[in-house]
């Protein structure tokens, strides 16, 4: 198949999960075309069968802001002719999925019928779908497209409680490529970072209020006095001056190591103890799998789509959003009994297994074969 994959190239899951599962796809024959503004950050070097087209936008002196929808969807019809695409595969619902649907309907006059597939990730439906401006243009094109996807059930249930939409939404999780943890711990950075022996806490994201990294500044200025321990902040974003001042007002800094942006963030993980991910809002938890997939239980609220990842009592502890006590309890839980933390260790990533991108991807080809297959049948 020759598919079009369009996403975010940024750090965050959806363009992580678009990537990796563009470069699967290519592994296995497929002729993938990414269609963005920026090569995605996960993409990598040059490889067989992916191919990188840019979506490039002027500046008009008529528009106050760039017009990168209708860029974008010039873009994807000049692949889709030329390259002859089979499929588009679209990750989040605007601006991509609106996008594809003017582009299909543009390619449409043109006697080619391009099957739009939309993967709903998260902020597209709990964030944007606060904001009523939004809800036409979302519940059209999740209705119109060929077919939709939301990365867990509880996206899922969200999408169908904010939005107009009569589509049905397949489930299918978002997943690690297991193999790529496949590591020993570094025994050397763990020792530069807790010289001492003691335990190693992180966090990794964009560092956005929805993420509380207060809240794990908070448990962690708890936790070190009962054990003593590191906290490793893995990211950046319009958090990170207030965590820093934060972390001087609790007087912690010497303990905390603000690491900023990493491309590959499984060297931390590596290292690690546990993972925190105390967020009010997630979609799935990507972040926790990858942690879990290291062999690191996690320590998160019980939001969004967590709990169909992270199993309490098993992989890591659950918590509501905002109890700091309670993750406080949860994390000396683990810290303070060795042999529970290292039977925690196995069983998460034992879970994690069940997410390994081997057992995904066949959903994935299962899906554009079934669209194609009614594409056709209705062109007969």
């Amino acid at each position: 198949m020759k598919i079009g994959i369009v996403c975010y190239p940024t750090f965050g899951g959806s363009g992580v999960v678009a990537t990796e599962l563009g470069k699967a796809l290519a592994d296995k024959g497929h002729s993938i075309h990414f269609i963005t503004y920026n090569q995605p950050v996960r993409l990598g070097s040059f490889r067989k069968n992916i191919f990188y087209h840019e979506v490039a936008v002027s500046e008009y002196p008529l528009f106050d802001y760039p017009p990168y929808e209708l860029v974008l969807a010039s873009k994807m019809v000049d692949v889709a002719r030329y390259e002859k695409l089979d499929l588009l595969h679209v990750h989040y619902a605007i601006p991509h999925a609106s996008a594809a649907l003017t582009a299909k309907t543009i390619l449409k006059e043109q006697g080619i019928d391009l099957p739009v597939i939309t993967t709903l990730h998260g902020t597209d439906i709990t964030l944007l779908g606060k904001d009523a401006s939004f809800e036409p243009v979302i519940s059209y094109a999740i209705n119109n497209s060929d077919a939709v996807t939301a990365v867990s059930n509880s996206l899922k249930n969200d999408t169908y409680k904010l939005f107009g939409v009569n589509k049905e939404i397949e489930v299918i999780p978002n997943f690690v490529c297991i193999e790529q943890f496949n590591f020993k711990p570094n025994e050397e950075l763990r020792e530069a970072h807790a010289p001492n022996g003691e335990r190693i806490l992180t966090h990794i994201s964009n560092f956005r209020p929805v993420k509380r990294v207060d809240d794990i500044v908070r448990v962690f200025a708890e936790v070190r006095k009962k054990v003593p321990s590191k906290l490793l902040l893995v990211g950046d974003g319009p958090d990170r001056n207030r965590i820093e001042n934060l972390c001087r007002e609790l007087r912690t800094c010497e303990d905390v190591i603000m690491i900023g942006k990493l491309k590959n963030p499984t060297e931390v993980l590596a290292i690690a103890d546990l993972f925190m991910l105390p967020s009010e809002s997630e979609s799935f938890g990507l972040a926790a799998l990858e942690a879990m997939a290291a062999g690191v239980p996690v320590i998160s609220t019980n939001a969004g789509g967590l709990p169909e990842v992270n199993r309490h009592g098993v992989t890591g502890m659950m918590s509501d959003v905002g109890d700091v006590e309670d993750l406080v309890k949860n994390t000396l839980y683990l810290l303070e009994q060795p042999e529970i933390l290292a039977r925690f260790k196995k069983q998460a990533r034992t879970r994690a297994e069940q997410f390994d991108l081997t057992r995904i991807l066949p959903q994935y080809e299962a899906l554009y074969e079934r669209v194609l297959s009614k594409v056709t049948l209705n062109n007969a």
